[in-house]
């Protein structure tokens, strides 16, 4: 039989088993027996494995480059190097649903396995919320987006993948992405369980904490691949660009980092229950709402996967409906919610996280409004609008500042009430040195600009408390290893926007160009033939004030198929600055557009970036979170 029709099959047998089994969990909802769950537990195990064999048959038509595939035939091709075959599997709006499904299905797997030891209602439930999810996914994936539909007659040769996905990068993007997104699945579910049973409480904060710290660690790391991709492969020689694809994976991110917080004060203080209930819903939903515009064709980006507003349709619909669910289940629930009030002290650990928390949810506003504000612009007066980065800088760093300064004083506070002593001094003296290196830093390149000015000084403060904390003992290491992390991204950040600089000059071969910090010689030009694609390789030697030489040499690579020219930027990557050349051709093929900028600091914030994960798998290995 055919790998297409295994894997449509093993689909359709999934979503029966889906049914079964949220059949089943109803039936036996008020006489629950061990023999029940251990049998619901093997029928899950047989629908992850009918979801997994779906996947590996799609992963073995495009091995085999076999056309007959609807979804082979469009993003792949028989020179396409092996691994990015296998890559293409999910390099599309079709595989990159199955891909998700699994994922979905496996995590809910894990949980069953994981919780046999919780409230058997709350078990229940959580599996029937999770599963309802998994046959949404089926439903759509069956009805709108079959990824085994077949072509008759078979096509000789398909149409390629995007060259822009044809990266290693980019190749364990997505999924590293989709373990983030997925896992707050798992938080949506249990939380409304919780909701539904009265268990919101510290042993449930205690459970749940695991899948927040997880789906965090991955939607993290696989933002950092996303935006170190964009860095080299684009070409703007930039890590962030407020794209609204980018922004659709920040939105998550910052619901879960909120959410972290609650946590933390639920466990220990089983207050914020509201909020972390509503942050756990919230945080899914974003995650949902993402899939929809990126499949929708809603928004425009070099990371969309679909343009067919009919599959957005159904997504939108199914997200409506969840959305209608949960905040009618805690619209019922509210009174039953605990309503304990903080009684503490302003100067404590508990209303400081609570202050950084409204800051979050005010970046968060912003960046929804920015994504989706240019939609709603375009329905109602057909007006097509950006929102770049003027729009974020603007709404976002002056509020950062103070976020910044909380951020530096909050994890020194002691819960309830805390007692200044001589140590907690040392903030002052922090606060005078930021202020003294500062100003020499402002001195030194001539710094204008109030906001960045106080940026700086904000920056410099949590970077020494933070170091302080993470040098003074190894207590609560993953929290410190993570806020010492966002203090060096964040002072990274600022100090590459201030320092970095950028020239762009059209060159023939031989030719130089000078300009204020070097020149910059066209040496010669090179073609090459890979299996897929011809490339022209620019040989350029850049002689900077001090007559340091540096090659450097960017690419033009012409693709067979699809026929797509696309720009290889090439990097020169150093401790505290990159050299970064990009080439295009222009309509005289004499010439070449050329950009030479210099990043300062690049390689910090990638550095930085993957501390702040580190301290989420600490965190989730370790147990010193837990007695924050």
């Amino acid at each position: 039989m055919s790998f297409n029709y295994i894997g449509y099959y093993s689909l359709i047998f999934a979503l029966g088993i889906s049914l079964i089994i949220i059949y089943f969990c109803y039936k036996n909802f008020l006489n629950i027996e061990i023999k029940f769950i251990n049998k619901i537990t093997s029928l899950k195990f047989v629908q992850l494995f009918l979801i997994f064999l779906s996947f590996f048959s799609l992963t073995l038509l495009f091995v085999k480059s076999d056309f007959s595939n609807q979804t082979v035939y469009d993003n792949s091709h028989t020179t396409i190097p092996l691994f990015y075959k296998i890559s293409g599997t999910w390099g599309n709006h079709e595989g990159s649903l199955l891909l998700w499904l699994l994922v979905l299905s496996l995590f809910l797997y894990i949980f069953m396995i994981n919780s046999r030891k919780v409230s058997k209602n709350y078990f229940l439930i959580t599996i029937i919320i999770q599963q309802f999810i998994i046959c949404g996914f089926l439903i759509f994936l069956l009805i709108t987006s079959n990824p085994f539909n077949i072509i008759f007659p078979v096509p000789k040769e398909g149409l390629g993948l995007n060259p822009i996905l044809q990266d290693p990068a980019l190749a364990i993007h997505p999924p590293i992405l989709y373990l983030g997104f997925v896992g707050t699945s798992i938080i949506f579910s249990s939380s409304l369980a919780a909701l539904s049973t009265n268990q919101l409480d510290e042993n449930w904060a205690s459970q749940i904490k695991k899948w927040v710290l997880t789906s965090w660690f991955f939607l993290t790391v696989g933002i950092v691949l996303g935006s170190i991709w964009a860095y080299y492969e684009l070409g703007w020689g930039g890590f962030w660009f407020w794209d609204p694809v980018e922004n659709i994976s920040l939105l998550p991110w910052i619901s879960l980092t909120a959410l972290i917080h609650c946590i933390l004060v639920l466990e220990k203080r089983k207050s914020l229950v509201f909020w972390t209930v509503t942050l756990s819903i919230t945080t899914f939903l974003l995650s949902l709402s993402g899939t929809f515009l990126v499949r929708s064709g809603i928004l425009n980006s070099v990371h969309t996967f679909a343009n067919d507003p009919e599959r957005g349709i159904f997504i939108l619909s199914f997200l409506f409906l969840l959305i209608f669910f949960s905040l009618t289940l805690l619209f019922f629930k509210i009174p039953n919610i605990s309503k304990k009030n903080l009684k503490v002290d302003f100067y404590s650990k508990e209303i400081f996280i609570l202050i950084n928390n409204l800051f979050m949810i005010y970046f968060l506003s912003v960046v929804i409004v920015g994504t989706i504000y240019p939609i709603f612009l375009e329905v109602i007066t057909s007006k097509k609008i950006s929102v770049g980065p003027p729009f974020f800088n603007k709404l976002i760093i002056p509020f950062l500042i103070p976020f910044l300064i909380i951020m530096g004083i909050g994890p020194k506070l002691s819960w309830i009430k805390t007692k200044f002593d001589k140590s907690k001094l040392l903030l002052v003296l922090f606060f005078i040195i930021s202020l003294l290196i500062s100003y020499l830093f402002i001195k030194i390149i001539n710094l204008e600009g109030l906001y960045i000015s106080v940026l700086l000084i904000s920056s410099i403060f949590l970077i020494l408390t933070t170091l302080k904390d993470l040098v003074s003992n190894k207590i609560l290491i993953s929290q410190k290893i993570s806020h010492f992390g966002f203090s060096l991204l964040i002072i990274s950040i600022l100090l590459n926007s201030i320092l970095s600089s950028e020239v762009s000059t059209n060159l023939k071969v031989g030719e130089k160009f000078n300009f204020q910090n070097g020149v910059i010689n066209f040496k010669s030009l090179e073609k090459r033939s890979e299996s897929n694609f011809d490339t022209l390789i620019g040989i350029f030697e850049v002689v900077d004030k001090k007559n340091n030489i540096t090659q450097l040499n960017p690419e033009l690579r012409i693709y067979n198929q699809p026929n797509i020219t696309t720009s290889e930027a090439d990097i020169d990557i150093s401790l505290f600055k990159d050299k970064f050349i990009v080439m295009n051709f222009i309509n005289n093929q004499e010439y070449f557009s050329v950009r030479y900028q210099t990043k300062p600091f690049m390689i910090w914030i990638w550095i930085s970036a993957f501390l702040i994960a580190l301290g989420g798998i600490i965190g989730l290995i370790k147990k010193t979170y837990e007695k924050y």
